[in-house]
């Protein structure tokens, strides 16, 4: 694995989009591994429901990801139906090598343009960007379904839980929001080790909701 920092992600997230777009922009210099995943499958092993599927909770992720990308001054415009089928995205980031630029261009398509990445045919002209001929093809590949799947593995096994998270150490930093915690653990480590940081990460739970995973 090349050095940087694991940054686990699914295109189907606008938050991802949005906290990619900012890091590029405004820290070049943060050297990143792209490591996409399904989204859904971290959704069923931790038994959550995705915000898309709680239909107050959808229409309040769509305003907040519009105005956050108002507030940062990135380009921003939804893919013509969401959630969307993520699987031939990402199955084409894989087959690039998780490319910096694959990533750059699959975001673009998706939540710059606005343009559906639902099917290999919707993605040809991405594909075609970065030097792969056959979406369908490379898409279908045995090797890159495993491969992203291992990703899945991997990162449920970190205990990521969410998109994006950003992995600085043992460390890991969940959703757009947190991108200032995740810079300042990275410019001042030793901050997140002190007393009040241990007890808030150590904090005994006094009620658990039948049925939910502890």
């Amino acid at each position: 694995m090349s050095a940087g920092h694991d940054w686990y992600f699914d295109f189907i997230s606008p938050f991802a989009y949005l906290q990619w777009m900012r890091l590029r922009r405004d820290h070049p210099q943060l050297p990143l591994n792209p490591k996409p995943l399904l989204f859904a499958g971290l959704l069923k092993h931790w038994g959550q429901l995705g915000p898309a599927e709680i239909p107050e909770k959808r229409r309040h992720t769509y305003r907040l990801a519009l105005w956050q990308a108002r507030e940062l001054g990135i380009p921003f415009r939804s893919p013509p139906a969401h959630p969307f089928n993520p699987l031939p995205a990402l199955r084409l980031c894989m087959a690039t090598g998780s490319r910096a630029d694959a990533v750059d261009a699959i975001f673009a398509h998706l939540w710059q343009y606005g343009l559906a990445g639902d099917s290999a045919e919707a993605l040809q002209p991405v594909a075609a960007q970065l030097g792969i001929e056959d979406a369908a093809a490379a898409i279908a590949s045995d090797t890159v379904k495993q491969a992203l799947n291992a990703h899945g593995a991997d990162a449920i096994a970190l205990g990521v839980f969410g998109v994006p998270t950003l992995r600085i150490g043992a460390r890991l930093f969940w959703g757009n929001d947190a991108t200032g915690m995740a810079l300042h653990c990275l410019a001042d480590p030793e901050g997140f080790e002190d007393e009040d940081m241990r007890r808030a990460e150590d904090l005994p739970a006094a009620l658990h909701r039948p049925g939910a995973r502890t």
